[in-house]
C-alpha cells in the first residue's frame, strides 16, 4: 500500500528527536502509544538504534504502519500491537518508557484517563512517560491557533479537545509519576516528561 503521509510528524519529528535523545541514551524498551501513521517510530528508532521500540495502534492504522516498517526495515521497531483504549490493554510486559504523540486531545477525556492510568500499570519503576501535543495552563489556551484548533476538534466529536496540563499532572500522579520537564516546542505544542 501507499505509506500514509502526516506533514505534522514530518514538522514536529526533529524537534522531538532533540529533547528525547538525552532520555533514550541507553538501551531500552519504548512503547508508542499511538504510533498513527508509523513516521515517529521508523525516524526516532532509525536514529536510536539501541532501542527497541514497540508501535502500537487502533487496528485501522496498522496497514500504514506496516507499510512505514516494511520500508525502513529497522530491526529495532515492532509490528503494532493491537491497543484501543476502549478496550483495555493487551501488554503483559512493563516498558522502560511509554511515548505517546498527539493522542490526548483526540480521544475523549475518560480515554485519557485509561490511558494514564495504563501507564501507571504498564510502566517499570524509574521509568518515563514522555507527553507530546498542546496544552492548556490554568484552563487558558496558549495561543489563538490552539484555541481554533481545540474548536474544529469538538466539532468533529465533542469529547475531544486540548487538555489542561494541569488536570494531566494531576492524573500522572495518581499514578506515581512526577513532572521532570515540561518542554516549549514549535506550534504552540509542549513535550511533558513524567518519571516513576
Amino acid at each position: 500500500m501507499t505509506k500514509p503521509y502526516s506533514q505534522a510528524c514530518e514538522n514536529n519529528k526533529h524537534p522531538i528527536l532533540e529533547k528525547l535523545t538525552p532520555y533514550l541514551s541507553k538501551p531500552l524498551e519504548v512503547l508508542e502509544i499511538g504510533s498513527g501513521t508509523g513516521q515517529h517510530a521508523v525516524h526516532f528508532a532509525a536514529a536510536l538504534p539501541h532501542l527497541i521500540w514497540q508501535t502500537a495502534d487502533r487496528e485501522v492504522n496498522h496497514a500504514g504502519i506496516y507499510a512505514w516498517l516494511d520500508d525502513a526495515e529497522l530491526e529495532n521497531v515492532l509490528p503494532p500491537l493491537a491497543l484501543d483504549l476502549h478496550h483495555g490493554w493487551p501488554i503483559n510486559q512493563r516498558y522502560d518508557v511509554i511515548y505517546t504523540a498527539n493522542t490526548l486531545h483526540i480521544v475523549s477525556s475518560t480515554l485519557v484517563e485509561r490511558l494514564i492510568t495504563g501507564v501507571g500499570q504498564h510502566l517499570k519503576e524509574s521509568g518515563y512517560l514522555i507527553v507530546y501535543g498542546p496544552f492548556n495552563y490554568q484552563g487558558e489556551f496558549t495561543s489563538e491557533s490552539n484555541r481554533e484548533f481545540d474548536a474544529y476538534l469538538k466539532s468533529q466529536d465533542q469529547n475531544s479537545g486540548i487538555r489542561d496540563q494541569e488536570w494531566v499532572l494531576a492524573l500522572a500522579k495518581e499514578q506515581g509519576l512526577t513532572l521532570q520537564q515540561d518542554y516549549a516546542m514549535p506550534a504552540n505544542n509542549r513535550l511533558l516528561v513524567f518519571k516513576r
